[in-house]
């Protein structure tokens, strides 16, 4: 695809590089020629210098036989006017803004086709929200990724020792929770992808991804690790965007309390949350820390807009006795140092920023996609259409299905029904199926499976 990158700052970046990697044509447009220098230095793509949303600046970057504009500077109004000027001067197909301000989300009439002509709205704030709630929802996952309308999830737990199924082969599952349909899709250990068979044995510290529905979540978790009490106490430190969003989503189940350093801020939430205690200091202040009870803390959440900070204030947290500490950390580089050492959870806001962003790029009819173990791995949830004439999947076996290597098949939702996948279930057509691949490079023999021939149409 033809695809022109609004901005170059962290998501920009991240979304050129994760797109130029699959032999995307890719072109990004920022105003500052060093930080354009230094992406092409890195990447296969075309930078433009510029104002975003100038029609010239578009032009150079190729909006007239452009398929898609990702527009997503650090300004919304630059964003919106993007889109609006892709269309009306070059009817640019598919227009993605970035858009923060909660008081242009809840407008949506203004994005219609006839005013603001945005296709795809992205707010990584509430996407990122989102995130960190249902990890918290979920005590003892790493990742919990929904598909399928909420129905299906996918959940990465790290095997401990002392869990049920640690030591035992994978076809115990069945066993062990007679009437719990899952599927393990894949398990990483010790960084490599193991692509899961029935005798595959679960050794402590893999990492495993599992199939499954909402419900059963929590009983699958058990067998794997020490299953975790649920959580009450959470700390948040930073009172920004996201911190204030988690501790609105989090206030009505359970204890919070926000941190914020700014005084003018700090008046601002305790007059916005209706039940969140909100403290103004340092959250890496030992003394506030050890004051506020940190060792009775489930949950430390560490959300300010620095990496440092939010690194050393979950590593001191986690000293001082918080059950679990995440830390929202922009730069990749961080994340794989910081989730090997001391802290539990490293949250990356580019990579689940585009996960929501490659649902539209990539082809097939492709509703859903999750960017897995920092962009090497992808989830992605696939519609099923045309007939056994037209489809490559449709009124076929999951054991026919000439499925790239390291790819699986994890489950079919069928209507309200979710079917585990085995050798010998068909796919029917408008069936949603959710694929795993431990190979990102082999996307396009994915997307290729589900698109249908042109005598279908």
């Amino acid at each position: 695809m033809k695809i022109i990158v609004l901005g170059a700052g962290r998501v920009g970046s991240s979304v050129a590089q994760h797109l130029a990697s699959e032999a995307n044509d890719i072109t990004v447009v920022d105003s500052r020629s060093e930080v354009l220098r230094e992406l092409q230095d890195r990447l296969d793509l075309r930078t433009v210098v510029g104002h975003a949303s100038h029609p010239d600046v578009l032009e150079q970057a190729g909006a007239p036989d452009a398929d898609m504009v990702i527009a997503v500077t650090s300004s919304d109004e630059t964003n919106m006017v993007a889109c609006q000027i892709a269309y009306t001067l070059f009817r640019t197909p598919t227009k993605i803004a970035r858009v923060r301000a909660v008081e242009y989300l809840n407008r949506r009439e203004i994005f219609a086709q006839e005013a603001l002509p945005v296709d795809v709205l992205i707010g990584p704030e509430d996407l990122v929200t989102s995130y960190v709630h249902r990890l918290i929802e979920h005590p003892g996952a790493l990742q919990v990724l929904d598909f399928a309308d909420g129905m299906v999830s996918l959940v990465a737990v790290r095997a401990y020792y002392g869990g049920s199924l640690v030591g035992s082969e994978l076809r115990a599952l069945a066993d062990h929770m007679p009437g719990i349909q899952t599927r393990v899709a894949a398990i990483f250990r010790r960084g490599k992808a193991i692509i899961p068979e029935g005798n595959t044995v679960i050794e402590a510290d893999d990492e495993v991804f599992f199939i499954a529905s909402k419900k059963n979540i929590r009983a699958i978790t058990a067998e794997l690790r020490q299953i975790d009490k649920t959580y009450k106490r959470i700390v948040i430190a930073g009172g920004g965007n996201i911190g204030k969003r988690v501790a609105e989503r989090l206030e009505p189940r359970y204890q919070v309390k926000i941190i914020e350093h700014n005084l003018a801020r700090a008046r601002e939430l305790s007059e916005t949350l209706d039940r969140a205690i909100v403290l103004r200091g340092d959250a890496a202040d030992e003394e506030l820390l050890i004051e506020e009870s940190i060792d009775a803390t489930d949950v430390f959440c560490a959300l300010t807009n620095d990496d440092e900070a939010n690194i050393l204030s979950a590593m001191l947290a986690k000293r001082l006795g918080a059950r679990k500490v995440m830390a929202l950390i922009n730069r990749p580089s961080y994340v794989d140092l910081v989730e090997s050492g001391i802290i539990d959870i490293a949250i990356s806001p580019q990579q689940v920023t585009i996960g929501a962003l490659l649902a539209h790029v990539r082809r097939g009819d492709v509703v859903a996609v999750h960017s897995l173990r920092r962009g090497a791995a992808e989830a992605i949830e696939a519609v099923a259409h045309g007939d056994s004439r037209t489809s490559r999947v449709v009124g076929r076996r999951v054991g026919e299905i000439k499925l790239p290597k390291g790819s699986t098949i994890g489950c079919v939702v069928r209507g309200d029904e979710v079917i585990m996948a085995r050798g010998d279930t068909v796919i029917e057509a408008e069936d949603h199926v959710i694929l795993f691949l431990v190979d990102k490079s082999r996307i396009g023999e994915v997307e290729r499976l589900f698109q249908v021939d042109v005598t279908f149409l």
